[in-house]
């Protein structure tokens, strides 16, 4: 039997859309068979044992057959651990387990561990706006993720702990209404509550000409360069110096937080970076390191930053 879910991988700071195929044999074989194609990487591939052990301290019962997973479309790679919960869906929903048949109102991300819970996986938020695009009105993820997906209006966030969860809110919808509440957060209060900073411009006291300095580099985005000797205040000045350069506006708040959530960085109590961070990377780092790049290309310091960047003592 056939079945069908729908989950997505991050690129960059973007994600995609995966249709996630289950083909369920049927057959009772001496031997069960799991294999998973459409380009998975080694994370992808092993979700066969934590899907597998998940499904069983569930408290299902697979039978010894053939499962075959399909990661459409085949020809990107697809990375990461978030696949084990679509995977586990289409499982159970492919031997009668679930009630719903039709998932394509809903997207599924998500860790499991061997005992059946969920655990949290990067780059939510740019998934969450993916879902948004695509139309999909419901997003099941861990509630360690929850609060960052609820930032994007428009999409139902139902977080969740245990694929038991998973099972009985899908169920329920099977119904016509889903009996679980969806998270709220209100981007506005969250963007106003958040204006707080552990090192703040107004506690300096002295270094006039310096602090006139950082002012005006503040008011027009210039670049500065401080020169004295160490211990005259140059680094204590930059770490405060993005409590008076403006604030975030949506837009700048949703893109560093993608930033941050994809490079797994992100705290998961606030939902939402909302004020602008302050990166000091040691003057030995890389090129690749500071601006990006690479074998494998990495987020760089000078992307998450979107408030200050220094470098100390720089060659």
């Amino acid at each position: 039997m056939l079945f069908k879910a729908l989950s997505a991988a991050v690129y960059g700071i973007d994600a995609h859309i995966i249709d996630v195929e289950v083909d369920y044999s049927g057959t009772i074989q001496e031997k069960a068979e799991f294999s998973t194609v459409g380009l998975p990487d080694a994370a992808v591939r092993e979700s066969r044992d934590r899907v597998r052990s998940a499904i069983r301290n569930s408290g299902f019962d697979l039978p010894t057959t053939r499962i075959i997973i399909n990661l459409a479309p085949a020809d990107i790679k697809k990375e990461g651990s978030g696949f084990d919960l679509p995977i586990a869906v289409g499982i159970l929903g492919a031997y009668g387990g679930l009630h719903l048949k039709d998932l394509s109102d809903f997207l599924l991300v998500g860790e499991l561990g061997l005992d059946g819970s969920l655990r949290s996986v990067q780059g939510m938020l740019p998934i969450a706006i993916a879902a948004r695009a695509r139309g999909i009105k419901n997003l099941v993820i861990p509630a360690g993720n929850a609060r960052e997906a609820a930032v994007v209006e428009g999409v139902n966030v139902y977080p969740v702990k245990t694929l038991l969860e998973v099972r009985d809110l899908l169920n329920t919808a099977a119904f016509g209404a889903i009996t679980a509440v969806p998270l709220r957060v209100e981007t506005t209060a969250l963007l106003n509550e958040m204006q707080h900073f552990p090192a703040d411009f107004k506690d300096v006291r002295g270094q006039h000409v310096a602090k006139r300095a950082l002012e005006v580099a503040a008011a027009g985005a210039h670049n500065i360069l401080m020169i004295g000797p160490p211990g005259s205040g140059k680094t204590m000045l930059a770490k405060r110096l993005p409590s008076i350069l403006a604030p975030m506006r949506f837009e700048e708040a949703l893109e560093t937080t993608k930033i941050h959530s994809v490079a797994g960085v992100l705290n998961a109590d606030e939902g939402m970076v909302a004020h602008r961070p302050f990166r000091a990377p040691h003057h030995t780092i890389s090129d690749a390191g500071l601006i990006g790049g690479g074998a494998v290309s990495n987020r760089s310091n000078a992307n998450y930053s979107q408030g200050a960047l220094t470098v100390r003592k720089y060659p």
